[in-house]
């Protein structure tokens, strides 16, 4: 177990498998009766992996192992010398991302095993290396999922290579068979199944990889046996590699990738839109230090730590991620200014209506114009999004995408003034107390809690998303709960108000 992370293991992700949990591993694929012909390493190291599956498989024609590190295969080499001379174990040093895959895989005998333990490093971190350790754009023009892949800002160097072990067993059979990020091999099943791979079974086996690797991140064993029939899109989770039964089953049912299926198939009855409800986020400005201030008793500071004061017309009260996640909702830390009623409003009116207010934001003109997404590009200086009527609401019922728990939260007005958030939180509107309670209520109730949860994946960095949030329908969930007469009065006020504000907007917009 590596003690500290060298740049050598940084740049190459070079966490050397341990012997005994290559053993385990390699004893999963014998106990699934397959029977390679073959067997490569792509990125064998010090062939842990390797011998085990020699040990494992001695019926294999043909073994070979890759590595671009000379020490680690020199080290490799005695030891078949010492061990293993009497079996067709060829080493080859070389670049993975260099090279010529289909001549060594055209002569390998099938089915083939793909096994290894790939590198554990993000594109980003070879970038703060200045590494070249990575694949190139170019090869891949014709291969979307691939160019996809790199050209994200921020990718794992293992998904491409799993994508690419995929690519090679598309119209042949074989297993890959890999340690990996658990997030890693998520995103490689979501690929497969949605590009309809053949993936006769795909299992997941989680390890401790703090143990093995001292490593703080969830990984696993990851297995996907590759054929010609008609894909499966489950795939079994075990909680430990000795474990003989899984703990769930992950797949990609009606369109999406789910977390828990027998969850999901028992509660998707309440899957749907909901036309009287309709989740929003908080707003966006990405300029925090100008438009976020923290109260003082006789004006405010910004973000820059510069006293200002000005006038309350603009200025509401702010809820951060960590304040919804954390429960802090009777009174608030900071406070925003919301330029804009709705998205693309003129912004003059702020210079007549509150001139203190309009002479800060334009000693801050430098800030907003740095601002580097487009959206801002051609629309009203200090222009902010995720704002409309909803954000007024005198209630909302609220939820951050980035706390690992399902808890809506009624938030009522402070101050007399409407509470509005930021852009990591999801929320309903609702236009009185008694509405915000019953829906808080109704979606911490179990069946809500449930259905959502069939869906979550807890270890990503938002695990909820609006995305995930408008699947529920609401009235299907208030029938379910006997609770659809109080949905039907609140709908129907929601419907006379937003008829008049509709005509209210006309009215603007003609003007």
């Amino acid at each position: 177990m590596p003690s500290k992370k060298t740049k050598e293991i940084w740049e190459f992700g070079d966490f050397q498998t341990p012997d005994e949990l290559a053993r385990s591993a390699i004893q999963i694929i014998k106990n699934l009766d397959f029977k390679p012909r073959s067997i490569l390493e792509p990125t064998c190291g010090r062939g842990a992996f390797l011998f085990s599956a020699v040990d494992t498989f001695p019926k294999a024609e043909l073994t070979i192992g890759v590595d671009i590190n000379k020490a680690h295969l020199n080290h490799l080499k005695k030891r078949i010398f010492k061990e293993y001379r009497k079996t067709q174990i060829k080493i080859l040093n070389a670049d993975f991302f260099a090279l010529d895959w289909s001549e060594i895989l055209k002569d390998l005998p099938k089915p083939i095993l793909i096994i290894g333990n790939p590198p554990w490093v993000t594109s980003s971190e070879l970038g703060i290396l200045q590494s070249s350790n990575l694949p190139e754009k170019s090869n891949f023009q014709s291969r979307a999922g691939l160019e996809a892949i790199t050209g994200k800002s921020n990718f794992d160097i293992s998904e491409w290579m799993l994508l690419k072990h995929l690519e090679w067993l598309q119209k042949q059979r074989g297993m890959v068979a890999m340690l990996c990020k658990m997030t890693v091999a998520r995103k490689v099943l979501a690929y497969a199944w949605k590009h309809d791979y053949p993936l006769r079974l795909a299992r997941l086996y989680k390890i401790n990889a703090m143990k093995h690797f001292n490593a703080s991140v969830d990984a696993g064993f990851f297995l996907m046996d590759c054929g010609q029939e008609t894909g499966s899109k489950d795939c079994d989770i075990y909680e430990k590699v000795s474990d003989s039964k899984p703990s769930h089953t992950i797949g990609y049912h009606d369109g999406i990738v789910i977390s828990d299926v027998d969850l999901y198939e028992k509660w998707k009855f309440l899957r749907g839109t909901d036309k009287a409800y309709m989740w929003r986020s908080g707003i966006k400005h990405d300029c925090a230090r100008v438009m976020e201030l923290k109260r003082s008793q006789t004006g405010f500071f910004n973000g820059f730590g510069e006293f200002i004061q000005l006038e309350n017309k603009y200025v509401y009260p702010l809820f951060k991620s960590s304040d919804i996640g954390n429960g802090r909702i009777r009174e608030c830390r900071k406070f925003a200014l919301v330029t804009q009623r709705y998205i693309g409003e003129d912004t003059t009116h702020i210079k007549k209506n509150a001139p203190k207010t309009w002479e800060y934001l334009q000693s801050n003109m430098e800030s907003f114009e740095k601002r580097a997404s487009s959206i801002y590009r051609n629309r009203p200086p200090f222009s902010i999004f995720g704002v409309g009527d909803y954000t007024f609401a005198p209630w909302k019922i609220a939820i951050s995408g980035f706390y690992k728990k399902l808890n809506f939260k009624p938030i009522g007005p402070i101050e007399g003034r409407p509470a509005i958030f930021d852009d990591t939180i999801y929320f309903l509107p609702a236009w009185s107390e008694g509405e915000a309670y019953f829906l808080s209520e109704i979606l911490n109730s179990k069946p809500a809690q449930e259905f959502f949860s069939s869906m979550i994946f807890w270890s990503d960095k938002r695990p909820i998303t609006i995305d995930l949030l408008k699947r529920l329908n609401i009235r299907v969930l208030t029938q379910k709960l006997g609770r659809e007469n109080e949905y039907n009065s609140y709908a129907t006020i929601r419907s006379a108000k937003h008829s008049v504000q509709d005509q209210l907007q006309q009215t603007l917009f003609a003007g």
